[in-house]
């Protein structure tokens, strides 16, 4: 077998467990970049202040992951009600919220 043809039938084997893993309901693994996060990190902190204080604003400092993106998939699809984090959540996609739970979840609340 050639490596061209060795190469079409991994990329042909790749697509096929893609596609059962779809039609099964597996997700892939979220991407949980923490640099990436902290990038995404400049509009949030418009509101949210990085070193955790609540200032009328609730701190999202040092939040679990998981529960960090539960609640912006919350906002994306509307079961929470504000507008401002609807409309930001809805431009973010699912390794965005993980990264930027990552990058929260890096950061220590205060004491």
């Amino acid at each position: 077998m050639t490596e061209r043809a060795r190469n079409g039938s991994l990329f042909a084997l790749a697509c096929a467990g893609a596609a059962l893993a779809a039609a099964a309901g597996v997700q892939p693994a979220l991407a949980a970049d923490p640099a990436f996060g902290e990038y995404l990190s400049s509009e949030c902190v418009t509101c949210h202040r990085r070193d955790g204080q609540d200032k009328g604003i609730p701190s999202i400092v040092g939040w679990p992951p998981e529960q960090f993106v539960a609640v912006l998939k919350s906002y994306k699809t509307k079961d929470r009600d504000n507008q401002i984090m609807q409309t930001i959540t809805a431009r973010l996609s699912d390794d965005e919220m993980a990264a930027l739970a990552a990058f929260y979840a890096s950061l220590k609340a205060p004491n």
